[in-house]
């Protein structure tokens, strides 16, 4: 887990994309008005609330098997004090009873996007039909928990061959080939 920027830099970089809207999102709880909308809403004043005991869970299913390399997570400890998450498990799979853990962070009074990324033992994005962000705690033994943006990162397939890096043409009958119009 790293602080990190705004993720649409890396998407205006055509490396990844945002997969999010892909998927089905669900909660284990939130006041009225403080819901998925806002968690998805890419306005950093709006915010899902919790409403319940802790963990409070994110579900996110997608309807095909998707490639996951990283999770953004916007909080900001300065304005929700308490209700900030302090520790959170990222959990995969293929539906709600086979979720493994993958990874667990800690946040230390964060302000702005933390990147997650989401690797395999082979250090790979992973594929994968759900994602589940559990709050485990948050600062100051903060009951409920406040989560201003989510996004979920999948890298982009490369769309342009270059012949170049198969071979280098060297007579003038092959290289008349060299380009497709």
């Amino acid at each position: 887990m790293t602080s990190e920027k705004d993720p649409l830099v890396s998407e205006r970089s055509g490396t990844v994309r945002e997969v999010g809207n892909n998927a089905i999102w669900s909660l284990s709880s939130c006041k009225p008005g403080f819901g998925i909308d806002q968690l998805r809403d890419d306005c950093m004043d709006t915010y899902w609330q919790s409403d319940g005991q802790l963990p409070h869970l994110v579900n996110i299913q997608f309807q095909r098997k998707t490639m996951v390399s990283h999770i953004y997570i916007y909080t900001d400890y300065k304005l929700d004090e308490s209700y900030t998450p302090s520790r959170i498990s990222i959990r995969a799979g293929t539906h709600f009873n086979d979720l493994q853990e993958i990874e667990v962070i800690e946040l230390i009074e964060p302000s702005g996007w933390e990147m997650i990324p989401i690797k395999d033992l082979d250090d790979s994005p992973i594929r994968t039909y759900m994602i589940q962000i559990a709050i485990l705690s948050n600062h100051q033994n903060g009951r409920d928990t406040h989560m201003r943006q989510i996004k979920i990162q999948s890298p982009c397939e490369p769309t342009n061959l270059d012949i170049s890096k198969f071979t280098k043409f060297t007579t003038v009958q092959c290289q008349q080939y060299a380009t497709i119009r």
